[in-house]
């Protein structure tokens, strides 16, 4: 939450009234003066004073495990969306989804009313790993590993960060892929570059977060206070 917004809904201060608590000076943040008001700041891992007042925010963040043929949008005529999966007391309207997912791909979707934090994670400059697990209908092959490593380049000339293809000692047709980027389709359009297809794909990383081998398909839980402290260094 942008710090200067918590001060006026907390203190109820009007923008100038608001403004004159930095310029004095009695805004601190881990025992730090603060100036900037835009900083986004979460009293689970911040804290956060005004004037000697401990000021505290109410954001929430869950771990989806979202399933295949659910959609990553708010609000779908057809189908079901990552939003559907929450019960409707955690149901929030600030609510919004950090890295989209397409309809058949499952695995981590981060679900969060810190709309700042989900803007900065989604930053290209960012460059945040995302890991996903996917099953191949072709075998992989180690000139594979060189190409995703060099940049994969599509049809229409776009050319795609490294990234890093491991193949799994199970089978070929099994591997995992870290990229640092978000584009369109990108995994499935990867491997079409390479004449492979892949048939089944779950993201199983996004940052330092990881999809826990214990939850459910379609369910979720909220993250706990180290995987938010784990998200420190991208809040501004």
């Amino acid at each position: 939450m942008r710090l200067g917004t918590l001060i006026m809904e907390q203190l109820q201060l009007s923008r100038k009234m608001m403004k004159c608590t930095f310029l004095r000076g009695v805004v601190k943040v881990d025992g730090q003066v603060e100036y900037d008001e835009a900083r986004n700041v979460d009293s689970q891992i911040h804290h956060i004073e005004v004037a000697g007042q401990t000021l505290h925010t109410t954001e929430v963040y869950y771990l989806l495990h979202k399933p295949s043929g659910v959609v990553t949008a708010n609000k779908d005529a057809t189908y079901q969306t990552v939003f559907d999966c929450l019960k409707p007391k955690d149901r929030r309207e600030d609510l919004c989804f950090v890295g989209r997912l397409d309809r058949y791909t499952q695995g981590l979707i981060l679900l969060t009313s810190n709309g700042q934090l989900a803007y900065d994670l989604l930053q290209p400059s960012k460059k945040v790993s995302k890991v996903y697990e996917a099953y191949l209908k072709e075998p992989a092959e180690m000139k594979d590993i060189e190409s995703f490593k060099q940049g994969i380049r599509f049809l229409d000339d776009t050319v795609c960060l490294p990234a890093k293809l491991t193949i799994l000692s199970d089978s070929p047709h099994h591997v995992l892929v870290e990229i640092h980027e978000g584009k369109f389709h990108q995994v499935k359009k990867m491997f079409l570059a390479v004449g492979k297809k892949v048939e089944k794909l779950k993201r199983i990383s996004f940052g330092p977060l990881q999809l826990p081998s214990d939850l459910p398909i379609g369910d979720y839980r909220k993250l706990t206070r180290e995987e938010i402290i784990s998200l420190k260094e991208y809040f501004r």
